[in-house]
């Protein structure tokens, strides 16, 4: 009885030694892995976060943090020796459940992972979404959606999974914009004359209008009352709301300080006698 008492207290030892050294390590995994989340953090915020907008950086930078916590968590349950397959297939079946349930909540989450992942446009670039009709700035790619201030200074919200399958031009990547006009002139009028009176008045009056690339221009259309010349002016990104007003202004200015006639639609009507 003695012995068998001594043998059951010796393998309770033994169990109390392996369960406070499973414990000791669980905790140095643990400990670790905060202080590797945390050392990770601050190494991408100083040197990878500032060449990204601010709002992909503290995405990236939560994902980092608790991408490395949940490992090291998964790290302490396998040195406890617990099992958590069951767990795991339950919150499958759940996870399953709850995605029928919220389709487009999780397909706007993984589009704005794309969107921060694929940066067709960055916090303060001037987009358009031709699909919608919508330009304007770009203020933020949320979690679920974006944000875009359009010109008239509200503020829009559209759903990622949108925004990242609709067509988006981008106002801001290129130094350079091109703006555009159509002008007619009379048929009685020479058209490299005109061509290079218009060139003239752009190129003197218009400080926002670039040399190089030159002004261009083609003649699109013999319309009805009118040769139909389009005009084509290369000028700096910025200077557009400066430019694109002006480039109709300074035409007409040129064309009638050279007598050019910008004819309007005419009919001739003939009257049948009797």
């Amino acid at each position: 009885m003695t012995i068998e008492f001594l043998q059951s207290l010796s393998e309770m030892q033994i169990v109390g030694e392996l369960t406070v050294l499973s414990l000791l390590i669980g905790g140095i995994i643990m400990a670790g892995g905060v202080i590797l989340a945390k050392i990770a953090k601050l190494l991408f915020q100083k040197y990878y976060a500032p060449t990204l907008p601010k709002d992909t950086a503290q995405n990236l930078s939560k994902l980092i943090y608790f991408g490395i916590l949940i490992i090291s968590f998964l790290g302490f349950t396998s040195s406890q020796g617990i099992d958590l397959s069951g767990i795991m297939v339950a919150g499958g079946i759940f996870a399953v459940v709850i995605g029928f349930a919220t389709q487009s909540v999780v397909s706007n989450l993984i589009s704005g992972v794309f969107l921060i992942v694929e940066k067709p446009a960055k916090h303060g670039d001037t987009i358009q979404l031709p699909d919608m009709g919508i330009s304007g700035t770009l203020l933020d790619i949320g979690t679920f959606s974006s944000k875009i201030r359009k010109f008239d200074g509200t503020v829009i919200r559209i759903p990622n999974e949108k925004f990242f399958t609709s067509n988006i031009r981008s106002l801001t990547v290129s130094t350079v914009r091109r703006a555009e006009s159509m002008v007619g002139i009379s048929y009685k009028n020479d058209i490299e004359n005109a061509i290079s009176v218009i060139t003239d008045e752009i190129l003197t009056t218009m400080p926002f209008a670039l040399c190089i690339p030159e002004p261009e221009f083609r003649v699109e259309e013999l319309g009805d009352s009118s040769v139909n010349i389009l005009v084509l002016v290369w000028h700096p990104r910025d200077d557009w709301s400066k430019v694109q007003p002006l480039l109709l202004t300074t035409i007409k200015r040129a064309l009638d300080n050279a007598g050019i006639e910008i004819p309007f639609p005419q009919r001739v009507i003939w009257g049948a006698k009797d």
